[in-house]
């Protein structure tokens, strides 16, 4: 990947902050309703005659199954982990591909997954959790082996090398005792591929929640799960497209989720791309500045502690960036407060007239040792390249230098545990041509998933939804989700909705306390989902179970 500036902290993640300048027309219209079509030829999902294609005799579906097929046959292993607290976790653990057909049965792409599963108890079905990274044109290694999966690749404290071991650990904070996980990786992503030519006309938001959908309810078709419980996680833009495949799942396909986990999400696209004049980008930002000044004071953030900070950014502070930089009192005041709480030199915030950009935050937090601090966690540094340039220009210390450990350790997990080798296809963790040819489909609206966040829980009265955050995270600040969720009707008396924020930035899941916690949050929204589930089960008359 090409090196960035401070500001900038990731190219291949840069849309995260700033979408398409110039988004197609007729987002929802005319041409979301094409991409819809086009999606369910690709897929086989509306037509009758492409789902009794899928009916074929096995033998004959067997024998076609290959053609095509850039990506070996499934490898499924048996597995086990040996936890901290004395437990072992036998499971099956089967690498392999989802290909997606068109009415005809022509492949038309092959999406690329890793599933662990596990033996129900005696009279009951085990959830079924869809895992789906960002970027866009992120795989899924990240909530893989960072966050939730049976093994884990170790990548917390102060400073990450890129040339670190790729050895994995078990998963103290594996959610394998909850939940069956299948891992899914976007066309472009790992190695999931087109059929044919780059998959650019996947890369965009509606093709891509289409396909995403398609895969999740092949999968559960295939392996005979349409009547388990089934959940989806997804980080950054992953939990963008959360409530787009749920609500496609729901009304296109006829599958219902009983619960969503947004880790890290963009909610609404228009709240993070502000100009520097706009007063809001800078409000919800403050919060995660102030709550990296704790952490650096050596206190961990908390909820607690950070209601002055939050409710300054929305009074004195949003009051006073409202009156303007040309208003002495004003940035005086702002000077003196945002200095106090982020623990910057006076100086340098009333050079900004308390307007922090993120860059400047990065590279002044350790200017003294010469040393960046990372978007995604400011308790993540390296060393700034040219520390006299006047202006920072520096590959994240935390992003980037992540991408060759995960990297080599998907190669090493598939190959040598799971038995899964693909020498012809290089796997992409951070797809740059992903990223930059994304088709927002938004028309002259940023995009936003708050609309399908609102329609998905109207509708469906005993889905759960939790939304994660980290406290020092920059890119995807808490405090927008806060804000935004704040907004939401309460559908019923029962909070369905809910928000955690834990120390940690966007990957907070990399603290051991961070981990834990969110695996708690977890298991209470699927006990919560599952006595609702099981609570309509129990009233149905018995000749309809």
């Amino acid at each position: 990947m090409s090196r960035t500036g401070a500001a900038s902290p990731s190219r291949h993640l840069r849309t995260i902050l700033n979408p398409h300048p110039n988004p197609r027309p007729n987002g929802r219209g005319g041409l979301s309703r094409v991409w819809l079509v086009l999606a369910a030829l690709l897929v086989g999902l509306a037509p009758l005659h492409a789902q009794e294609a899928n009916r074929r005799p096995p033998e004959r579906a067997a024998a076609e199954s290959r053609e095509g097929r850039k990506l070996p046959p499934d490898s499924v292993t048996q597995q086990s982990i040996a936890l901290p607290d004395g437990r072992t976790l036998a499971f099956t653990a089967t690498a392999g591909s989802l290909p997606l057909v068109d009415e005809s049965g022509k492949l038309q792409a092959e999406i690329a997954f890793i599933a662990y599963t596990r033996p129900a108890e005696a009279g009951s079905e085990r959830p079924v959790t869809f895992a789906i990274n960002g970027g866009p044109g992120a795989a899924s290694a990240y909530l893989n082996i960072g966050a939730i999966g049976p093994w884990r690749l170790p990548a917390d404290g102060p400073s990450i090398s890129p040339s670190q071991g790729v050895a994995l650990v078990p998963n103290d904070g594996t959610w394998l005792d909850l939940t069956d996980l299948v891992f899914i990786d976007p066309v472009g992503t790992g190695y999931s591929r087109a059929a044919e030519g780059d998959g650019k006309s996947y890369w965009n938001v509606e093709a891509d929640a289409s396909v995403l959908s398609a895969a999740i309810a092949r999968y559960l078709r295939v392996n005979d799960r349409m009547g388990a419980p089934k959940f989806f996680v997804g980080e950054s833009y992953g939990g963008f497209r959360g409530p787009l495949i749920a609500a496609k799942l729901q009304e296109e396909i006829g599958v219902g989720l009983s619960g969503l986990v947004l880790l890290s999400p963009v909610l609404d696209f228009a709240w993070l791309q502000q100009p520097r004049a706009n007063p809001w980008s800078h409000v919800l930002r403050l919060p995660s500045y102030a709550a990296s000044a704790l952490e650096r004071a050596g206190t961990a953030p908390t909820a607690a502690l950070m209601r002055d900070a939050e409710g300054y950014a929305t009074g004195d502070y949003l009051a006073d960036l409202l009156k303007g930089p040309g208003d002495a009192q004003a940035v005086a005041r702002l000077t003196d407060r945002v200095a106090a709480l982020t623990g910057l030199d006076a100086a340098v915030v009333k050079a900004q007239a308390g307007r922090l950009s993120m860059g400047s935050l990065q590279r002044e937090i350790d200017r003294k040792a010469g040393r960046v601090a990372s978007a995604y966690d400011t308790a993540v540094s390296g060393w700034d390249p040219d520390p006299a340039a006047p202006h920072g220009g520096f590959d994240d210390p935390l992003l980037t230098a992540l991408q060759a450990p995960l990297t080599s350790a998907m190669i090493d997990l598939y190959a040598k545990r799971l038995n899964w080798r693909v020498p012809n296809l290089r796997y992409e963790l951070l797809n740059g041509a992903v990223n930059r040819a994304w088709g927002w489909n938004s028309g002259r609206s940023a995009p936003e998933a708050l609309g399908q966040l609102r329609s998905v829980l109207a509708l469906d009265g005993n889905l759960r939804v939790l939304v994660a955050h980290g406290y020092t995270d920059l890119v995807t600040p808490y405090f927008a989700s806060k804000l935004l969720i704040a907004q939401m009707p309460s559908y019923g008396t029962e909070p369905r909705l809910n928000l955690a924020v834990y120390p940690g930035g966007h990957m907070f899941y990399s603290r051991p306390d961070s981990r834990a916690a969110f695996k708690r949050d977890a298991a209470a929204l699927f006990a919560a989902a599952l006595k609702a589930r099981n609570a309509d089960r129990a009233s149905e008359p018995k000749e309809t179970r």
